[in-house]
């Protein structure tokens, strides 16, 4: 099955599609304008919800509401137009912004920073009442986070360094360690962005300037590749009432002539491969 473009609101940098079970619609934004979109598979109809801040990623949280990463390294919650912060700002982060983020099995979100000429990139854990906890540093672009079916590994990338990374998680403490190198992709393959874990506990990730879709078996061989009508693929989930719906986000939108024509949009594929439900964030509650 070849993808099949279903939104197309030429996105800067399309990113971070999310199923929601509550609702049966797929979120996602543009990172750099922050808008975010929602899709309704039941009608094919697609809407923008608002146009704020930088928003580098976003959980759905126990109750519902959508909690949001933002620039500064804000995070704030937000439910049918009415908005509640968390964190109004962390002071080290001030000149950059949340990048890739992932609930966990208890309910906290791991949650990468960009890095600033002055910053490398770093990534926190923010736990259920609040505390933000440094968990690793010195990375080039925190990326695409996952966790093993057993969840005793997480998986997280640095795109910068070519590599998607695998550490032991404890998912009574919340604590990683014992980082090593789950592959390291070719310089000249575009770079790891956007992951997820499926049923079976095989590796997808999106290719930024690599055009493609790649799925790796967990023991790192690749066990397909499917190509895209877009240099910059950026992230891909899966979705629908048994979690075989892929979804997959797309950057470039404002260069279609150079990034390819399906640049900036929202594809889906049904390849009868099986995901699963993403862990439900509860910050503050």
């Amino acid at each position: 099955m070849e993808p099949r473009l279903i939104a197309d609101y030429e996105c800067v940098c399309g990113e971070g599609p999310m199923w929601h079970p509550d609702e049966k619609r797929l979120y996602w934004i543009d990172i750099p304008r922050g808008r975010l979109f929602r899709y309704d598979p039941a009608t094919s109809q697609h809407e923008m919800c608002f146009e704020t801040g930088e928003i580098g990623g976003f959980t759905i949280q126990t109750d519902g509401s959508l909690l949001l990463f933002m620039a500064r390294c804000a995070v704030k919650t937000w439910r049918g137009g009415k908005w509640t912060t968390i964190i109004e700002e962390v002071p080290e982060e001030c000149e950059t912004r949340f990048n890739d983020v992932i609930a966990d099995p208890a309910g906290r979100v791991f949650c990468g920073t960009m890095s600033s000429p002055n910053r490398y990139g770093r990534l926190y854990r923010l736990d259920r009442d609040g505390a933000l906890t440094e968990v690793a540093g010195d990375m080039g672009t925190p990326n695409g986070l996952g966790f093993t079916p057993d969840r005793k590994a997480m998986y997280h990338t640095d795109s910068r360094a070519h590599s998607i990374y695998l550490y032991d998680y404890d998912a009574v403490s919340g604590a990683i360690s014992n980082r090593r190198v789950f592959i390291k992709t070719p310089d000249d393959e575009g770079v790891p962005d956007g992951m997820t874990v499926d049923a079976e506990g095989c590796v997808w990730t999106a290719k930024w300037n690599g055009g493609c879709l790649v799925r790796y078996r967990p023991d790192a061989t690749e066990e397909r590749r499917i190509a895209f009508p877009a240099q910059k693929v950026s992230c891909v989930t899966f979705g629908g009432d048994d979690y075989t719906d892929m979804y997959i986000t797309t950057a470039g939108g404002g260069n279609k002539p150079e990034e390819g024509p399906g640049a900036g949009g929202l594809f889906h594929m049904n390849l009868g491969i099986q995901g699963v439900p993403e862990f439900r964030s509860r910050i503050g509650l």
